[in-house]
């Protein structure tokens, strides 16, 4: 695969084709669905690979995140998913699926390449990514040597809007009319929490994690649910796992600066409550004043969580021999 000069300085890219992905009503058929895997332009000897699973609205910016993995010896990898960030084309459902088992085939494709060069493969997921990449590391067996996940979303209670609607409603819609547009308010506090413009501390492209998101259809909502069913039933992951999320949620309406030190888009109780059921050696560790990205968070905050990620891999991913 050719890698191209990417949107972030120092870092490479390449489109996973994906010829199988299915259209959705209203896509237009010329316009090619892919996936881009992103890494870092530095030449390394590590047999260490790390691979990142960004979630919902969202797209592979944390550059400090990089360099941490790269500091333990890991190459770094990062995947925008189909109708995604880098992968998002015009005229796409911006992020939509009706089944999150799609996302294997450019997991598959991307695990496949960076394992042709590394012995060890660590996949970090988070938000929905973290869901999407622990019910595949479930369905593969050996592929992965480690997952940490960040505030990943596990439970089927674990946003508002889940919890305004319903999981019996989200069923029969999802089935019925899957592209059916839910009206969900979204006051912006969590990008005012994020980026430069809007009081934080981040500069990413608003155009790719957009504020409001892009438009949640229920058919996608479903996927979800149908995906947090499993883990609820135990997925069995057979290799050590990480999972790290905040102290206290709040899905206020009203600002208040509190919201710049609590999960304002998942229940972290829910979180860490579900997290027992992804495989038989799971580590949790919640995060005083975190925010939902936990790297992300003010920086002694975001410095605790890459202190307990380097904890997790010292103990649980030794260096093996090449």
């Amino acid at each position: 695969m050719p890698w191209d000069p990417d949107l972030l300085d120092g870092y490479v890219s390449t489109e996973i084709a994906l010829p199988d992905a299915a259209r959705y009503p209203g896509e237009p058929e010329d316009v090619e669905v892919v996936a881009t895997l992103v890494r870092r332009d530095a030449p390394s000897p590590s047999r260490r690979a790390v691979l990142y699973v960004h979630g919902w609205n969202d797209y592979f910016f944390q550059t400090h995140l990089a360099d941490h993995w790269a500091g333990l010896g890991f190459d770094f990898y990062a995947l925008d998913l189909r109708r995604y960030g880098r992968s998002a084309r015009v005229g796409h459902l911006r992020g939509f699926t009706t089944d999150l088992g799609d996302y294997d085939a450019e997991l598959d494709a991307a695990a496949e390449l960076i394992r042709a060069e590394h012995d060890q493969l660590v996949v970090m997921g988070h938000s929905t990514g973290g869901l999407v990449t622990s019910l595949w590391a479930a369905r593969r067996p050996g592929v992965v040597d480690a997952l940490v996940l960040n505030s990943p979303w596990l439970d089927l209670q674990g946003s508002a809007l889940v919890r305004a609607l319903g999981a019996p409603v989200i069923d029969a819609l999802g089935a019925r009319n899957p592209y059916a547009v839910l009206r969900a308010a979204d006051p912006g506090h969590y990008a005012r929490t994020l980026h430069r413009t809007l009081e934080g501390e981040w500069d990413y492209d608003l155009d790719m994690k957009l504020s409001p998101g892009p438009p949640i259809r229920v058919g996608w909502l479903r996927a979800v649910l149908q995906g947090q069913r499993r883990v609820a039933a135990g997925l069995g992951i057979e290799v050590p796992v990480l999972t790290l999320a905040s102290t206290r949620t709040s899905f206020a309406r009203r600002w208040s600066e509190d919201l710049r030190v609590v999960d304002t888009v998942l229940d972290v109780e829910q979180i860490a409550a579900r997290a027992v059921r992804l495989g038989r050696s799971v580590t949790v560790v919640r995060v005083e004043d975190g925010m939902h990205d936990l790297v992300l968070s003010a920086p002694a905050v975001r410095q605790q969580v890459l202190e307990e990620m380097s904890r997790f891999v010292h103990g649980y991913v030794p260096e093996t021999a090449a």
